[in-house]
């Protein structure tokens, strides 16, 4: 599910640090007064680390740099446990690494510089335990804790592991078992998907190991495109205790003794880490002088930035509870954003933790001297109104609604967000890859989701950012074709092209069955979503113009409705080049991406109403609608029912429940997304369905939880559903958001009546001006739907009908 293939597929998927980097979250004392105290006491980092949320637990600030947390095993040392390092069900740990990616697929990202504290003496190398079975430890869940920027765990073998980030650096104390040996083997080369370089080097009289390693690989075992290096991460550690010994690994060769190594694991014919390559040390301590700790900064542009991260952020003095005492009072600030009351504790802390898990990426890049390193590999600095270069963006998911609340709740944050994007596509020859990893593209997924993006941060009060300038460049990628756009370099999952075949697009008007793109139908759908995303650009920078060139063509997504399809009506389809149709059934996936033609024929956000014309109207669409909901024998079927039903796991069905707002059925929208938050999100490690995803998953969740949904890309429009909540505050620079529904639970979805501002309002959606100004909802909700309300066709949602073309 993004980032890669769906897990259905079978390839998986402080205040004093919080202002270091840049992220303002200064909030009053009312504010956590009307809602939850400490709602980072709420959050459960556990919830989405089992059955593909891939999550992981470990110790992290509000968008930060490092994510300290474990690497499970299930016994083969070149295969991380999951995408995110960490499985709830793989219980051996393998080391404590630095970074990781929250919620993505393929077989994972970063993961870099794994810690690993053993009770043995190192004889073998670590590097050639090719089943984990001598340096790694089991541990139990009973014995570990996850809280919002802390972690702790007791290993089998004895060791108490505590970990506390900060953004850039975190703090961990490794408590040893007296009368055992204690060592900590410092992993430099093994990062998730492998290195092709590592050094480390230890120094005895600082007690201080520093290093790098050089990674990416994203995705790589699925096309040579990603086979490759494109981000180094530089470290530092220093110890509060002297090293009794030390010693170093290459390969298969160890050294006692030795002070420094150097050797990546490589990447193998098939794109993972080389078996028994690699490099690290460790260090021998004396268990009689009590728990060692390190402190650890790093950086993605030298050594002595990751010095500077360290010293800025975690003087030498602070201890573990001290950094992780300004980790939760970080969480709290952020997470107070919004107040909920009312609910149970189950749904309070299911709500917190997705909002946590919304706020983790994109995360900051750029160090606390404000350099960074570009796509260009050179070092850069952030200037103008950018405050923080973000990194990692996950395209394809994010557009939909991640980016939308995490700009209406920062929109310093989302502006950053988008001129970071800009600078990428400067340093990248022009062009806005679709998924971003550290300071490298990945091209994983399909479409164009950068206008999207940068159109929902304007949309949500993000506007500190150079708008004409990126409008300028997005507009030359999505009319002049590259050599990237003709090459079939990383296809399917990868491919190469910004605009995959755009020579296609500007000649015959949609992307055809043979193409360069992963999928012709599904690469039309997300360009036509692109394509309007860049008329509201247009609009905004005044381009009249541009902004109906790109209206027309957001029209092209009729040239891929076949009205014949089947004798049910028409459909989405693949289009051969020379207007012919292929073969089609519509529970396939040919021509798609992770879902069937039944689940793409819903993929028209921007034109709900022109999609319902071409289906015949709105009663064949709401019908058809009924059956995409719903199995043979009229069950509710939302997920996993069978490829002619939807799938609310993944991000192509998540804006399908909300479409009844715009055929005047609204409690049927209320009915399904209560549904869905009431049973495929739970406080437990599978709460979350399907992979994260960099938070889009979690954020669809709270926009739900709060009754509300941004389904018209690039635009600030809501569309209404039912609060869960009996109260919600929304904290916002702009102005706030009070959401009041006295009777809100979970067997009470349906809207009764609503008032805005005082003012009874029976239309199912919002107006931009209120996600722009803010205001007040006040909901009677009850346990019997009112089909009257909302009802009224005339007062539907906006749809916004390009020229026929």
């Amino acid at each position: 599910m993004g980032q890669g293939l769906s897990v259905r597929q079978g390839l998986g998927r402080a205040w004093v640090a919080v202002l270091a980097c840049g992220v303002s979250m200064a909030v009053s004392t009312p504010l956590l007064a009307q809602g939850a105290n400490a709602p980072a006491s709420e959050v459960n980092p556990l919830i989405g680390s089992r059955h593909g949320g891939n999550s992981y637990p470990g110790a992290v600030l509000p968008f930060g740099m490092l994510q300290w947390s474990p690497e499970n095993t299930r016994g083969k040392h070149t295969r991380t446990a999951s995408p995110s390092g960490y499985l709830y069900d793989a219980t051996r740990i393998r080391g404590f690494a630095l970074t990781h990616i929250s919620g993505a697929g393929c077989a994972g990202a970063s993961g870099d510089v794994p810690f690993m504290p053993v009770t043995m003496a190192v004889k073998n190398s670590p590097s050639a335990d090719l089943t984990d079975g001598t340096y790694a430890s089991d541990f139990l869940h009973a014995n570990e804790q996850a809280t919002a920027g802390a972690y702790r765990v007791r290993l089998a073998n004895g060791v108490q592991v505590d970990l506390a980030a900060a953004t850039r650096s975190g703090v961990g104390r490794f408590t040893f078992p007296a009368g055992q040996p204690a060592n900590l083997l410092i992993r430099a080369s093994d990062s998730e998907v492998g290195s092709s370089d590592a050094n480390v080097s230890i120094d005895r009289a600082t007690h201080t190991v520093s290093g790098s390693v050089t990674s990416g690989n994203f995705c790589g075992y699925l096309a040579k495109a990603d086979q490759r290096s494109y981000y180094t991460l530089y470290f530092v550690a220093q110890f509060d205790q002297p090293f009794a010994s030390t010693g170093a690994w290459q390969d298969g060769n160890v050294q006692a003794d030795k002070t420094s190594a150097k050797g990546g694991t490589g990447y193998d014919a098939k794109g993972f880490p080389t078996p028994g390559k690699g490099s690290g040390v460790w260090l021998g301590f004396d268990p009689a002088k009590g728990a060692v700790q390190v402190r650890v900064g790093i950086s993605y542009v030298s050594l002595d930035n990751a010095k500077a991260n360290l010293a800025a952020e975690i003087p030498a003095q602070n201890t573990v509870e001290q950094v992780s005492a300004k980790a939760s009072a970080a969480w709290n600030e952020a997470l107070g954003k919004i107040a909920v009351t009312g609910g149970s504790a189950d749904q309070r802390t299911t709500f917190y933790t997705a909002l946590y898990h919304s706020l983790l990426h994109p995360n900051v890049f750029s160090d606390v001297n404000g350099e960074y390193r570009g796509f260009d590999q050179q070092v850069h600095r952030v200037e103008g109104k950018q405050r923080v270069q973000y990194a990692n963006f996950s395209g394809w998911d994010i557009y939909r609604s991640q980016l939308q609340l995490l700009t209406w709740l920062y929109p310093d944050v989302g502006s950053d967000i988008a001129q970071s994007l800009f600078n990428q596509a400067k340093q990248n020859n022009g062009e806005w890859d679709r998924w971003t990893h550290n300071n490298g593209g990945t091209h994983v997924m399909s479409g164009d989701p950068a206008g999207p993006a940068l159109a929902a941060i304007d949309a949500f009060g993000g506007h500190d950012f150079d708008l004409h300038g990126a409008y300028a460049s997005l507009v030359k990628a999505a009319t002049e074709v590259t050599a990237h756009d003709l090459s079939d370099d990383g296809c399917n999952v990868e491919c190469v092209g910004q605009r995959p075949s755009l020579d296609q697009w500007l000649k015959q008007h949609y992307i055809a069955t043979q193409s360069h793109s992963w999928a012709g139908a599904a690469e039309t759908l997300e360009d036509v979503t692109a394509d309007f995303a860049l008329a509201q650009l247009a609009a905004r920078v005044g381009d009249h113009a541009g902004e109906q060139q790109f209206l027309t063509r957001a029209g092209y997504w009729r040239n891929v409705f076949n009205p014949k399809a089947t004798p049910e009506g028409g459909y989405i389809q693949n289009r051969n080049l020379d207007g012919s149709w292929p073969a089609f059934k519509p529970d396939a996936d040919d021509g798609f991406v992770e879902g069937s033609a039944a689940v793409y024929l819903w993929m028209v956000p921007f034109d709900v109403r022109g999609l319902f014309e071409q289906m015949g109207g709105i009663a064949k669409a709401t019908t058809r609608l009924d059956k995409f909901f719903h199995d043979d024998k009229g069950q509710w079927a939302l997920t996993e029912a069978g490829p002619m039903h939807a799938e609310l796991n993944n991000e192509p069905s998540v804006g399908t429940p909300w479409l009844y707002a715009f055929v005047g059925q609204p409690s049927k929208t209320q009915e399904a997304v209560r549904i869905v938050v009431n049973t495929l999100w739970k406080n437990t490690p599978e709460g979350i369905p399907g992979n994260d995803d960099l938070g889009e998953m979690s954020s669809w969740y709270v926009w739900s939880a709060l009754g509300m949904y941004p389904a018209i890309p690039g635009r600030g429009e809501l569309i209404l559903g039912s609060p869960l909540f009996t109260h919600a505050v929304i904290h916002r620079t702009q102005g706030d958001v009070v959401i009041a529904a006295p009777s809100a639970s979970a067997q009470t979805p349906f809207v009764q009546s609503l008032t805005v501002n005082g003012k009874p309002h029976d239309s199912p959606w919002l107006p931009a001006s209120f996600a722009e100004h803010g205001g007040q909802l006040q909901f009677t909700l009850g346990a019997q739907a009112n089909k009257a309300w909302g009802s009224d066709i005339a007062k539907a949602p906006p749809s916004f009908s390009p020229p026929k073309s």
